[in-house]
């Protein structure tokens, strides 16, 4: 099992080019730690929320989201998950 990767959501927020680095990442690792700075939540865990399912939502279904305060825990699973 690889090491937890930590990453950042600035204030651009969720862009192409880091739903890439996240699949990239997500090559050697199952698990990856976003925390997203105060620059990215005006609106403050709601847009943590919103991140949350945005990313679950591009990365597939063999993806899960979880939030711990403004944290995003994505977790990738081995197997389809139907």
């Amino acid at each position: 099992m690889g090491k937890i990767i930590i990453t950042q959501i600035g204030k651009k927020g969720i862009t192409e080019n880091f739903i890439e680095t996240l699949k990239n990442s997500f090559k050697k690792n199952r698990i990856i730690r976003i925390s997203v700075l105060k620059s990215a939540r005006e609106n403050g865990k709601k847009d943590v929320k919103k991140y949350a399912e945005e990313i679950e939502k591009k990365l597939g279904i063999n993806y899960k989201t979880r939030m711990i305060g403004y944290v995003i825990i994505v977790k990738k699973f081995r197997k389809n998950i139907r």
